[in-house]
């Protein structure tokens, strides 16, 4: 069997980037279902890392140039590139952006190996700009991982509006989960320890907003009734339940959302229904953040798809979140490991009634158990990966194009 290795080309750590982070996971799990191939890295200037080539400039026109030449070096079994606008975004002297022109460029200049792009944003209803990069990404592609299904038809929906072919070398492959980061209730009070939760008196019954603070997530929207639903749940329960909110700011632009949502936390913690803890969201101290907490809000207003969801399903953790919204809707209904909410009144029914009811916390986290091992488990994604990479190989050598089948 050959051993060329698998090269991954995206942003990555110490970055703070999402990307960064799933890449890094990502890599471990190809790893482990590739022992024989080492799965290498090209990445921005500031990545690094063992078998970690950071060449991508991305202030110069020609950043892909070098990627290309390395590429064709390293004479790889396969490319699988992790996809998001504005890691490859070029900005001239005025600012305007190349609308990602370089990225088509290096997939036109490394075809003859075969490519897998996973972009990770792909909106259920396109711009024409997007519409036309996609169009264009999937043609020079062998192929392509979308990570819902309803992108896929969706995006069949759209290109049939305008008269356009659909790509039928999009491939399904969700956004994987860490099978190995399920703590058991007999260690939680040991995290709890661990980032000193008990000398701050917090109650035993935790709801979390744990991870980076962004304009797009809202915390404000939960923080804004906290108090009212923080009484309500002591009259229908008769215990204390506190919120955790833990993270950092990760973007300086939103740092005014930021400082403003802090000091809303921090006027809750004084009052003593609330805790507010500093970290950086990344390794282990996510995980463990999120698993001293009964269950997440993730109130988030924009995403296809998140990071934040990933570990909240690692973890079997049931949690709210808002709908209609793209990726986070459709795993909530896929998992049936969530509730959600459209408005400001069903969030605080769905807090209050998922403190009150044990019963629907275990049937939620079962739920997501299945999920993750079965569907969305890290393990389970690399061995898809694997089947692209081997469809991709064939279109290569043969000419002939990856031809699958529609969602409907």
């Amino acid at each position: 069997m050959s051993n060329k290795p698998i090269v991954m080309i995206s942003s990555y750590p110490p970055r703070l980037c999402g990307i960064a982070t799933f890449c890094e996971e990502a890599r471990e799990f190809i790893q482990k279902a590739n022992p024989g191939r080492d799965v290498l890295v090209i990445s921005h200037t500031d990545g690094a890392g063992e078998g970690v080539f950071p060449l991508i400039d991305i202030t110069r026109r020609d950043w892909w140039k070098p990627v290309a030449k390395k590429i064709e070096s390293l004479d790889p079994y396969a490319v699988h590139i992790e996809h998001e606008y504005g890691l490859y975004e070029y900005l001239d002297e005025r600012g305007i952006g190349d609308r990602n022109e370089g990225f088509l460029d290096l997939l036109e200049a490394i075809g003859d190996y075969p490519i897998v792009v996973e972009p990770h944003t792909i909106h259920g209803r396109l711009t024409e700009a997007e519409a036309d990069f996609v169009y264009k990404m999937c043609r020079r592609s062998h192929v392509v991982l979308f990570k819902c299904h309803y992108q896929k038809w969706r995006l069949d929906w759209t290109f049939h509006g305008r008269r356009w072919s659909t790509p039928r070398n999009i491939m399904v492959v969700p956004h994987g989960a860490r099978p190995d980061k399920r703590w058991g209730i007999h260690e939680i009070s040991a995290l709890r320890e661990e980032f000193g939760l008990n000398a701050k008196g917090l109650s035993k019954h935790l709801v979390g907003m744990i991870g980076w603070i962004q304009t797009n997530k809202r915390w404000d929207i939960l923080l804004s009734m906290w108090e009212e639903i923080h009484t309500e749940i002591k009259q229908q329960t008769g215990k204390e339940w506190d919120l955790l909110a833990a993270g950092a700011m990760r973007d300086p632009n939103h740092k005014a959302d930021y400082e403003e949502w802090k000091t809303e936390v921090l006027f809750l913690e004084q009052k003593g229904m609330a805790h507010y803890h500093e970290f950086v969201p990344r390794g282990d101290d996510y995980y463990k953040m999120m698993a001293v907490c009964d269950f997440i809000v993730l109130p988030s207003t924009d995403e296809t798809q998140s990071g934040t969801l990933a570990r909240i399903i690692a973890l079997n953790k049931p949690f709210i979140t808002t709908a209609p919204m793209e990726g986070l809707t459709a795993q909530t209904l896929e998992s049936e490991g969530g509730l959600l909410f459209t408005t400001k009144e069903m969030l605080r029914r769905n807090v209050i009634r998922m403190a009150h009811d044990r019963k629907l916390r275990l049937e939620l986290g079962e739920n997501l158990k299945h999920y993750l091992d079965e569907v969305v488990s890290w393990e389970v994604v690399a061995r898809q990966y694997n089947e692209a990479y081997e469809l991709a190989g064939a279109a290569c050598r043969t000419g002939e194009p990856v031809v699958l089948g529609k969602e409907f």
